[in-house]
């Protein structure tokens, strides 16, 4: 009988890319979105891809009687908890609206798997939790510093009731939070990719908005700091990369081979890229020229940061395999692709 693994937030952005890995790994899944933040077109973008005919469910994590219908309709052996609010800058301004979606539906989650004896669960969490590393490269072993955003916070905060609850359970719930770095791409079939609403958050999204004409110029905030170029140094991973980790990790713990209830692991490429070397490689890649600026400094950003995933490679047996070209030429695609819809 075909596993099945419920994902939260799954017509989010990596929510969608790891439903399709997942389907293509032989893993039956059934997504559940209140599509606050994301589209149901990603879902039929994901059914496109696999050809797969996967129920979705217009649910909110946080509407505990009609997600717990959810469980009541189907068997889970694994549950992906993507769902959340995400935007730093909107956490900062509204801290409470981000606690309550993000714990409380965390929380539900937890609760519902226990009562219906689903024994798996992977946590989409965050290298925010780190801050301002003092090491570079970051290992899972780097002290968490206090949070710049309340969603950093929430972040640390779901960690901790993961590890609680697990502990708890006695070897009942298994768990991984899976810190990510920063995720760029979209799917190479030009079928599913990041697709922000409003003004993006992120930095792909804006270089991409920016070479179709939709932004007038990219501000590249800061050019001064203590790195080769002067710009931020970030770990860009593809988001494809990214969601065949957690593929990964559901087999580790449906498969018995985590070695703790609780585990933690940094998934990134192991490699850092400035702000403005990924700006000029996606120019070279697509050919085209991005019409950018330097601005002052952005307040709370962190100098560089980029992942140490010895861990993930020797334990999970995973590694990042797209380079960041593929990544960047795969990113150009899919904003063509929205254009044309």
């Amino acid at each position: 009988m075909k596993r099945c693994v419920l994902v939260t937030g799954g017509a989010g952005y990596i929510g969608s890319h790891t439903a399709v890995e997942l389907i293509e790994a032989g893993y039956d899944v059934v997504l559940v979105d209140n599509l606050s933040n994301s589209d149901e077109q990603a879902v039929e973008g994901v059914r496109r891809i696999t050809g797969a005919e996967i129920p979705f469910e217009k649910v909110d994590c946080c509407d505990r009687e009609a997600f717990e219908q959810v469980f009541r309709k189907y068997r889970f052996d694994a549950v992906i908890h993507f769902a959340a609010s995400k935007a730093v800058g909107e956490s900062v301004e509204k801290p409470l609206l981000y606690y309550r979606n993000n714990l409380t539906s965390f929380v539900n989650v937890l609760e519902l798997i226990s009562k219906y004896g689903c024994s798996n669960i992977v946590f989409s969490s965050s290298a925010t939790v780190y801050g301002e590393a003092d090491v570079q490269p970051v290992t899972e072993l780097a002290p968490r510093k206090p949070a710049t955003s309340p969603y950093g916070n929430t972040k640390q905060m779901c960690e901790d009731i993961l590890r609680d609850t697990v502990a708890a359970a006695g070897g009942a719930i298994h768990g991984i939070a899976l810190r990510y770095f920063n995720p760029i791409g979209a799917h190479p079939s030009a079928e599913i990719g990041e697709l922000p609403r409003g003004v993006p958050q992120n930095l792909v999204p804006f270089v991409t908005q920016t070479a179709a004409g939709i932004r007038e110029c990219l501000s590249v905030f800061g050019d001064d700091y203590d790195t080769p170029d002067g710009s931020c140094i970030r770990d860009y991973i593809d988001v494809v990369d990214l969601a065949r980790a957690h593929v990964v990790a559901i087999g580790r713990m449906i498969e018995g081979r985590n070695k703790e209830n609780f585990e933690i692991f940094n998934v990134g490429t192991g490699r850092g890229v400035s702000v403005l070397e990924l700006v000029r490689a996606f120019e070279r890649v697509n050919n085209l020229k991005l019409n950018y600026r330097i601005a002052p400094r952005r307040e709370g950003d962190v100098v560089k940061n980029w992942a140490d995933t010895t861990l993930a490679n020797n334990e999970l047996g995973w590694r990042a395999e797209r380079s960041l070209d593929e990544t960047l030429a795969a990113a150009w695609k899919w904003q063509q692709e929205v254009m044309k819809r």
